[in-house]
């Protein structure tokens, strides 16, 4: 392994991507000591730690900017909104027959369909900042004397503010694509990465140090605690591994011509589609704690509403579905299975498999073509999705069966991040091996 590393610096221009990819990532964290001007981070870092349902709201944002949201840097929203923009084109693509096009359509289509998402980025992000500043500003007066949109007096600083946030979002999405196109990876993957990776530290050093009334130390309770979650997501990312490289392959013959001698003859050659048993990744993850945690958001809308009725209602369904209760993690459990069968099914469904094989003369040994071979192919994704979606919910609830305290909120955002970390690095590992393999030097995974 260590020769093989070694052998990556011994190719200028594969030495010169990593080093690029490298330079961007540095460039990130540069950017998130950049503040925000006229917010005071102090109180926005305050109230995040006194307000339990504020720090659940937020958690999944901070983890994903690096920490640069109770810092309230420039970039303290992330690329959340670029994710979500890419959701909602892939999605749309199976609504709007043009999007669909456009897919089918190579280099050219991609490219307008990413233009299209950052189109969608930017509005997207000029509503989080003001929703996150209006959530924000609500709890804190000295924020809410600086932030109204429809006082006069407050407009400029309002849209600083606004613009700021979505300028820092619009930045690492630029930044992104300079390292998908001219370094290691895919970009926005690796901003992520490295913005969880940069709070892994200061994760171990709260679960070991503790403070009483003796002062600050090493707490052997919390080493203990330590030890059984290190072994514990050592166990998950073990199964994240094998369940993220595990696939169903349905073999596929397509039709062959070969010239042998003055004439030629037909053949058959025979390749597979590889379905895999986790196609959704993390993002039922998203959707689950986006439906879970949104009563937490109106009743902090509703804290100074006049309508007692209403705001006592959300009020007990945040007090129900609160992170320390063990029938918020069935939920959760439940939404997370529940879509990630559904995200599956959008994405077959927009692949038009079956079709495209008849279009090609290509069939399934003992499958007849068109509407049996996608009945078949539909039965096997169901199974497999199952199996992916019982191991989705299972990683989802499992940091909870081992800690059972105020801070479980924080357990989800490290199952979200750590199958985030698992596909980064198997995806960059396999992009490595590829630009070594073209250069006849054994990769890693050989």
């Amino acid at each position: 392994m260590l020769s093989r590393l070694r052998s990556i610096w011994t190719i200028p221009d594969l030495r010169n991507k990593v080093l690029f990819t490298i330079g961007m990532l540095l460039l990130v964290r540069v950017a998130a000591f950049v503040p925000v001007p006229g917010v005071p981070a102090a109180s926005i870092s305050s109230l995040l730690s006194q307000n339990q349902g504020l720090q659940q709201f937020f958690g999944l944002l901070d983890v994903f900017s690096g920490g640069s949201f109770s810092s309230f840097s420039i970039i303290a929203i992330g690329v959340y909104p670029y994710i979500t923009a890419s959701i909602v084109v892939q999605l749309l693509q199976g609504i709007i027959p043009k999007l669909g096009a456009w897919s089918r359509e190579g280099e050219i289509g991609r490219n307008r369909l990413s233009q299209l998402t950052r189109y969608i980025t930017v509005p997207l992000a000029l509503l989080q900042a003001f929703g996150q500043m209006a959530i924000i500003s609500q709890l804190d007066p000295t924020l809410a004397s600086n932030f109204n949109l429809l006082d006069k007096t407050k407009v400029v600083p309002t849209l600083g503010t606004m613009i700021s946030l979505t300028a820092g979002t619009m930045f690492l999405v630029w930044l992104g694509e300079l390292i998908t196109e001219n370094g290691i990876g895919n970009g926005i993957s690796l901003i992520i990465f490295a913005n969880i990776m940069v709070k892994v530290p200061q994760e171990i050093g709260s679960q070991l140090i503790s403070s009483g009334s003796t002062g600050s130390g090493i707490d052997n309770g919390a080493i203990l605690t330590f030890v059984g979650s290190l072994i514990l997501y050592l166990a998950m990312t073990f199964v994240m591994v094998y369940v993220y490289q595990a696939q169903r392959r349905i073999p596929v013959q397509y039709p062959t011509k070969r010239r042998i001698g003055s004439g030629v003859r037909g053949g058959q050659e025979t390749t597979y589609i590889p379905l895999q048993v986790n196609s959704s990744g993390m993002i039922p993850l998203i959707f689950a704690s986006s439906i879970l945690l949104l009563p937490v958001v109106i009743a902090n809308f509703l804290t100074y509403s006049t309508n007692t009725t209403l705001r006592n209602w959300f009020s007990n369904v945040r007090v129900f579905l609160d992170s320390t209760n063990w029938w918020y993690w069935v939920f959760y459990g439940g939404l997370v299975f529940l879509f990630t069968f559904f995200y599956a099914i959008v994405v077959w469904d927009q692949q038009n498999t079956a079709d495209n094989l008849q279009k090609q003369g290509a069939f399934i040994p003992g499958i007849r073509p068109g509407l049996r071979t996608d009945e078949y192919l539909r039965k096997v994704l169901y199974r497999i999705t199952f199996g992916g979606a019982i191991f989705l919910g299972i990683v989802a609830v499992a940091p909870a069966l081992l800690t059972q305290n105020a801070n479980n909120s924080n357990n989800v955002l490290q199952a979200a991040s750590l199958l985030i970390i698992v596909g980064v690095v198997l995806d960059t590992i396999k992009q490595l091996e590829a630009q070594m393999v073209m250069r006849n030097y054994s990769g890693f995974l050989s």
